[in-house]
């Protein structure tokens, strides 16, 4: 029975909210008069004292008390005596333990913004002094049409900002204090539940006590913008694989970011993103996990919900050093712009700019000036060249009125530099969403 009831193991991590809930209590406790100052005093320093031997790893974490609540009130009763008995007037694990894991998962939050917003910072440096170089655009992993490189790590600047959002949102909604809740009904003592609130940073109390005891949606989500957040890590990290390769040889990393091979001296791997691609997979599960645990609970509370904590640390865990190390190796990158110039040329990239250039000057119907491409891409590649360098006669021959102007766009430098609608890869754009960014993040 107590290898499967206790939990210590897992929740001492919510020590640092646990005395916080559990001061903002007594002091409430005291103000309202349902117990005496005096008491009160001596349960403060005996929290104070609990809190110092947590920071110097003194404090004697014992399996028989179960979680920290108990582990912080059984020391509690050892430091100050028969005052330890008062703190837990009007108050129930269920409300603290609700109150402690909410304020846990906020701080979680807000720490996640913040390393988002460091990854965003290095992806703006990197775009900023890569804003022209020229890449291929691709779909289905196809050459599509030439972009910068800039404008390509900007894609995921507005991503990560959205992952940054949804955090920051689910933090307004989880902000209300179920601390008052007490079991699941409330409280007959006369407490003042917006005191507590307001001592730990609430907005206001949770209006209704079955909800405060019995929810974990604040938890699932966090989750759910951790698991969409890890998905777009994982996007950027299979990039940077492919990146890498020889085959590609877009991006180079340094030693810091990527291994070697126990028998091929030759190798550099990209371990860093490898592993940032696979913390994806833990993630979503602890969202799925987590969901299961809630989906056919009864109000109110339930033991089932002491498995909430698990996934929620791992999670966070997780996206913490996959935030990091996305960072660092974004940093860390080299783009090899030659390889990549040379590459955004290949696969007739250039080819919808012939067809927006017969729509532009010679006004044909884009569905015309489709065809009319398709069939300059077929002479091209019968004739083994790209669409810059057929000749104008057999362009020509496709379409008469066809002149030599038409080669201005034909470049991948043409391509890119023409896209200048609000958020095309134009250098000008890019810089421009670069400086917008940069604002918004300082």
């Amino acid at each position: 029975m107590q290898a499967i009831n206790v939990s210590i193991d897992v929740d001492r991590r919510l020590w640092a909210q646990d005395l916080a809930g559990s001061r903002a209590h007594a002091a409430m406790l005291a103000d309202r008069q349902i117990i005496s100052s005096e008491a009160v005093g001596q349960i403060l320093q005996g929290l104070d004292r609990i809190e110092a031997e947590i920071r110097e790893g003194t404090f004697p974490f014992r399996a028989e008390f179960e979680d920290i609540h108990m582990n912080v009130e059984a020391r509690l009763k050892e430091l100050i005596g028969e005052a330890a008995g008062r703190l837990h007037t009007a108050r129930s694990r269920n409300d603290q333990v609700a109150t402690d894991f909410r304020l846990w998962v906020r701080d979680a939050c807000d720490a996640t913004v913040a390393m988002i917003e460091d990854l965003q910072k290095a992806l703006l440096e990197t775009a900023e002094a890569h804003a022209d170089a020229l890449m291929p655009g691709f779909t289905h992993l196809q050459p599509a049409q030439p972009v910068t490189f800039g404008h390509h790590l900007m894609a995921y600047v507005e991503m990560f900002g959205r992952d940054a959002s949804r955090f920051s949102d689910a933090r307004k909604r989880m902000n209300e204090s179920p601390l008052g809740s007490a079991a699941l009904a409330g409280s007959p003592f006369p407490i003042d539940r917006e005191q507590t609130a307001k001592a730990l940073g609430f907005d206001r109390p949770m209006a209704n006590s079955l909800d405060g005891v019995s929810d974990r949606d604040f938890a699932l989500e966090s989750l759910a913008a951790a698991s969409i957040c890890a998905g777009h890590l994982s996007r950027l990290a299979e990039e940077m694989v492919i990146w890498t390769t020889p085959q590609f040889g877009f991006v180079k990393l340094s030693d810091a970011f990527s291994t070697g091979s126990s028998i091929m001296p030759q190798k550099r791997n990209p371990d860093a993103a490898e592993l940032v691609r696979a913390k994806t997979g833990r993630i979503n599960g602890a969202f799925v996990a987590l969901t299961m645990v809630m989906k056919g609970l009864p109000l109110a509370y339930s033991k089932d919900m002491q498995e909430d904590k698990p996934p929620v640390f791992e999670a966070f865990d997780s996206l913490e050093l996959a935030l990091k190390a996305m960072a660092g190796m974004v940093r860390d990158l080299e783009p090899q712009r030659e390889r990549m110039a040379a590459a955004a040329g290949a696969g007739f990239s250039t080819a919808t700019d012939l067809a927006d250039w017969l729509v532009r000057e010679l006004n044909l119907p884009f569905r015309e000036a489709h065809h009319v491409t398709g069939r300059a891409v077929k002479r091209a590649e019968a004739l083994g060249v790209d669409l810059a360098q057929l000749p104008l006669q057999e362009l020509q021959s496709l379409e008469a009125r066809v002149t030599s102007d038409v080669y201005k766009v034909l470049t991948p430098e043409a391509s890119c530099a023409s896209r200048t609608s609000y958020g095309g890869t134009a250098p000008t754009q890019v810089r421009s969403q670069i400086a917008r960014w940069k604002e918004r993040l300082s």
